[in-house]
């Protein structure tokens, strides 16, 4: 048996629920924009639904773009003491304190996503 057939979906399960149930299930799968099969199955299985998928995704980006813009700034000071061929050693100070944590959050990041990343393969 190939995994195309194994996994092929041609079974039904019927089930009773009333006709307010029934809508506000209909309402969360087109809120969500997923389909009601992909719902129940995510629900029974204690899966992410692809609507969940989705916004942890999008999450992942916008922190991704949060460090981008960071760097962006970095740039910039780094351009400025070029222009000026000069920092204090207090700013310097301060401004390597800050790389640290940045370095340090990035890390942790990283972490994050590696464990958000398996959770996802782990859910497929």
């Amino acid at each position: 048996m190939t995994k195309e057939q194994e996994f092929e979906k041609k079974d039904y399960v019927k089930i009773r629920i009333s006709s307010i149930q029934k809508a506000k299930w209909k309402k969360a799968c087109l809120d969500k924009k997923i389909s009601l099969t992909s719902l129940v199955i995510s629900s029974v299985e204690n899966r992410l639904t692809d609507d969940e998928r989705r916004k942890v995704i999008g999450f992942i980006e916008k922190q991704e773009n949060i460090f981008v813009k960071i760097e962006t700034n970095i740039n910039q000071i780094a351009r400025i003491v070029n222009t000026q061929k000069f920092m204090s050693e207090s700013e310097f100070e301060y401004f390597r304190k800050q790389l640290e944590k940045i370095t340090l959050l990035k890390d942790q990041q990283n972490e994050i996503f590696l464990k958000i990343y398996s959770l996802l393969a782990d859910d497929c």
